[in-house]
């Protein structure tokens, strides 16, 4: 859950008001991508505490505001004139009442943790209602006009041990350890079936239930429920029912079946995110129905970094010039020289940094390994958009996987600022070299040959 609103405002222009307040979690620098070039006319004030840089693509009738002091770092080729930079308020009501005063109002407020990618879907940014901007939690997700791209840092362990017995109804049970940073939980049910949810977190944490459905529940902490009444600012507070400082898996499993009185659970959650606040979803995923498709031809990459796509291609030569086939099987002995390359961002130009790579066997039982690596120069010219390295593969040799996948982790750089990017990956086949054994004739020669050097010496 963020800091939010959306209301329905347009400003006499036919313009619309976005605030975008952005948060980062993480002490390293972060890049992300704004693409507004399917936005309705909007002035976008863009406000964060923490420092990142922006690649941007925006049409003409977008106008973006940052402060004079802004962290935020806009790099990008169109439009340069519609970036403005003023004195305002960066938090909070103070800045939605600035931006009210200037431009009559605001259509939204949208709070996002580390942000990756944001676009504009080219919808209306309104929606019906009141105009006003009331500051509130909400889910940015649920704003159709944008589409959004965000990092998690979360630890969670979950299982789910007995299959689903619906007559008897689901229990759930979600544990945030004692060390864990969050405080507040918020919980829409999608679901419309009898459940039952133990809650337990540490001292001060509170759950906050969006709405009820057919739900009960116990919990050590505070949990605020909705009203039934058509207004949704009245809220219940539902005291702890029950104390519990315990935190293992166990003891908290056991304390809920205790509590239901019942023999086994749906589902046990264990999360540990870094924000102080988290919203959690549970529904229901239906069963997928079996199709047959055509396999689609082999591609010889995934990558994990929506906003500029990533290709590694292998080669088996220094040159570069002889792409190695997905299916060629390659022998230990050898190096492998790699490419990983990617697009620009419309005229924005990004350098690719290589941070680490592992190869992992495929099979029942899987191996990681770390897979140093060399960088390989790579002039401007003739790799603008990669960078090159190479591998040995000698310390799988002796392993009797075949069947690996190469892995990499990269950052994209502009300047000297670089940002995380993802990783990058494609299959390998290995083959073991094999030693030929000495021949009839090798062996024979070595022994006439010893026997010319004896009488030669006599």
């Amino acid at each position: 859950m963020a800091i939010g609103c959306w209301t329905s405002f347009i400003n006499k222009d036919n313009a619309e008001v976005h605030i975008l307040n952005l948060n980062y979690v993480a002490t390293t620098d972060f890049i992300f991508h704004l693409n507004m070039t399917s936005a309705k006319p909007t002035n976008l004030i863009l406000t964060s505490l923490h420092t990142a840089y922006s690649l941007y693509n925006i049409n003409p009738d977008v106008h973006i505001y940052i402060n004079n002091h802004s962290k935020i770092d806009l790099h990008g080729n169109d439009h340069k004139n519609n970036i403005h930079t003023q004195d305002f308020p960066t938090q909070g009501e103070e800045l939605v009442k600035w931006a009210s005063q200037k431009f009559g109002g605001v259509t939204s407020f949208t709070t996002v943790q580390n942000l990756k990618i944001i676009s504009w879907t080219g919808t209306s940014g309104s929606k019906p209602g009141s105009h006003s901007c009331v500051l509130k939690n909400e889910d940015p997700f649920e704003k159709h006009f944008i589409k959004i791209g965000a990092e998690t840092w979360a630890s969670i362990k979950s299982c789910s041990p007995q299959p689903e017995n619906l007559s008897a109804g689901e229990i759930h049970i979600i544990n945030i350890p004692e060390n864990a940073n969050v405080r507040n939980i918020s919980i829409r049910m999608d679901k419309h079936d009898k459940t039952s949810m133990f809650l337990r977190g540490p001292q001060g944490t509170t759950w906050n239930f969006l709405n009820i459905q057919h739900t009960t529940f116990a919990s050590n902490n505070i949990i605020i429920l909705p009203s039934m009444s058509q207004d949704s600012s009245v809220k219940f507070t539902v005291q702890p029912l029950l104390t519990s400082n315990n935190d293992s898996a166990v003891s908290v499993q056991r304390a809920a079946l205790t509590h239901f009185k019942a023999s086994t659970f749906t589902s046990y959650t264990e999360l540990s995110p870094e924000d102080s606040m988290v919203l959690l979803v549970l529904g229901k995923m239906e069963k997928p129905t079996v199709t047959v498709t055509v396999p689609e031809p082999v591609t010889p990459i995934t990558t994990t970094a929506p906003q500029m796509p990533l290709m590694m291609q292998l080669y088996t030569s220094p040159d570069y010039r002889s792409p190695l086939d997905p299916n060629t099987k390659v022998q230990s002995d050898k190096r492998i020289y790699a490419e990983i390359s990617g697009h620009t961002i419309g005229n924005i130009v990004l350098t690719i940094k290589v941070i680490s790579c592992t190869v992992h066997s495929k099979g029942s039982c899987p191996v990681v390994k770390e897979l140093p690596f060399i960088p390989e120069t790579c002039s401007l010219n003739s790799c603008p958009n990669s960078t090159r390295l190479s591998f040995s593969l000698d310390q799988i040799q002796e392993l009797t996987s075949t069947t690996w996948d190469l892995e990499c982790s990269v950052k994209f750089c502009y300047s000297e600022k670089c940002g995380d990017a993802g990783r990058v990956k494609r299959n390998l086949e290995v083959t073991q070299p094999c030693l030929q054994p000495p021949s009839e004739f090798s062996f024979n020669s070595k022994i006439w040959i010893s026997s010319l050097c004896v009488l030669f010496h006599i």
